[in-house]
């Protein structure tokens, strides 16, 4: 082999193992940075501009504020009925002079439901707000924890770009060398070609990671309330979270916490005072009234009056009444059962999710990526002085950009598997 073409390959080998060895360092941390050309946006900053712009949120909150503010109304009497009447010539109106049935009359009413009905139907306002206000909390963890979930997404899909173009490039270094070792005679052509395919292979890759990036932040957009093409930006860098409770104590947590639940038990109170109002409806509810009466040439004259209800259709109103209204009793604890049943699973099965993927993600961190990168050191070495060959290399350097991507996706699939419990638990676990 002539001297030029020797020294051109080992300086490419030299070139390639620099910039292998320099970049291809994975921290323990975990905290490269993402491409400079875009501004960074922290989770922080999403999660405030969803609580102040996210239309879910809002209406949730407004309906609570709505319920609350129509309690006092519930347990006030009905409004008082004033009467005017008068008798005797119509046109034009006037009273007829010493007929003793000629007057105007003027009579104020008010009616009087039966004793217990008004703070019956009080505490039943008071509970249907307290159901909405369970509901806002509910609505407000949902859509935080869905943000979150975008944002981790998203930061996975631009943590995968980054080293899919970190591999584009350090594969064509191996294009490089492959041809310019096949030039002089080094070696065959089928390892230009398998250096050729791997990198068609990652433009496959980047493209549909484009095409999912997209996608993420049109949903970060819509949690945002914003057109969908508005530019979101390179998620920031975050601390892993920490999973503090264990799954007896989220179960535990969620009985005890967890808005759906106490949104169901606000239910189950609400229809327990209307069976008792359903059964008050068997008495009689009262009016009672003043009037007065003006007549000329007579003197004045006064009444009193004092109505009730009788309630005798019962058989065909009442009676069915209370039937609906306990039927809707037991329906809705029948709901708050299943609700239980239901979060308890889905606290369960993210918290699996979550305790596996922080076990991946500290077994890649500390264990799988290091080795890998050391095995590439230990494959270029060899490749160096002829021990293995260049498709052993390429191997060694897909695996341990594999081995990167499986990292992240597993400290990201920890991450959305912790926000998924917080509307579980109805705590806030990432902050």
């Amino acid at each position: 082999m002539p001297l030029r073409a020797q020294s051109l390959t080992r300086l490419f080998l030299v070139w390639l193992i620099c910039i292998l060895t320099h970049v291809n360092a994975f921290s323990q941390a975990a905290a490269e940075q993402g491409p400079p050309t875009t501004k960074e946006i922290s989770l922080e900053e999403l999660l405030k501009a969803a609580a102040e712009n996210n239309p879910e949120i809002k209406s949730a909150a407004q309906t609570a504020a709505a319920s609350k503010a129509a309690v006092p109304a519930a347990g006030t009497l009905p409004d008082p009925v004033a009467k005017f009447e008068t008798m005797g010539h119509l046109i034009p109106p006037t009273l007829m002079r010493g007929d003793p049935s000629s007057g105007r009359i003027y009579s104020l009413e008010q009616g009087i439901p039966f004793p217990g009905k008004l703070g019956l139907k009080e505490s039943m306002a008071s509970a249907e707000a307290q159901t909405q206000q369970w509901n806002h909390e509910l609505v407000h963890l949902k859509v935080m924890s869905e943000l979150k979930q975008a944002f981790f997404d998203l930061y996975l899909i631009h943590k995968s770009i980054e080293i899919l173009l970190k591999d584009k490039e350090f594969l064509k270094n191996f294009e490089n060398v492959a041809e310019a070792r096949y030039k002089v005679g080094q070696t065959s052509q089928q390892d230009v070609l398998k250096a050729q395919v791997e990198e068609s292979k990652i433009l496959d890759r980047l493209l549909t990671e484009g095409e999912k990036k997209r996608i993420a932040e049109a949903k970060v957009n819509s949690l945002l309330y914003r057109p969908a093409d508005t530019p979101v930006g390179t998620p920031a860098e975050f601390k892993m979270a920490e999973l503090a409770y264990s799954l007896e104590e989220l179960t535990q947590l969620a009985a005890s916490s967890s808005p759906e639940i106490k949104g169901k038990e606000s239910e189950i109170t609400r229809n327990q005072y209307n069976v008792e109002l359903a059964r008050k409806d068997f008495y009689p509810d009262f009016a009672f009234g003043f009037s007065g009466v003006e007549r000329d040439g007579n003197p004045p004259m006064y009444g009193i009056m004092a109505s009730a209800t009788l309630p005798i259709y019962s058989w065909r109103k009442q009676r069915p009444e209370l039937e609906a209204a306990t039927l809707n009793l037991s329906s809705a604890r029948n709901m708050r059962d299943n609700t239980i049943s239901t979060v308890r699973y889905q606290v369960r099965e993210a918290y699996t999710k979550a305790s596996t993927a922080e076990k991946l993600a500290n077994l890649y961190r500390n264990a799988i990526v290091p080795q890998s990168n050391l095995a590439l050191n230990s494959a270029i070495a060899n490749y160096q002085v002829g021990k293995i060959d260049y498709l052993q290399l390429i191997d060694a350097s897909i695996s341990l950009f594999e081995y990167q991507l499986k990292y992240y996706e597993s400290m990201t699939q920890f991450q959305k598997a912790v926000a998924q419990l917080e509307p579980l638990v109805g705590v806030e676990l990432i902050k």
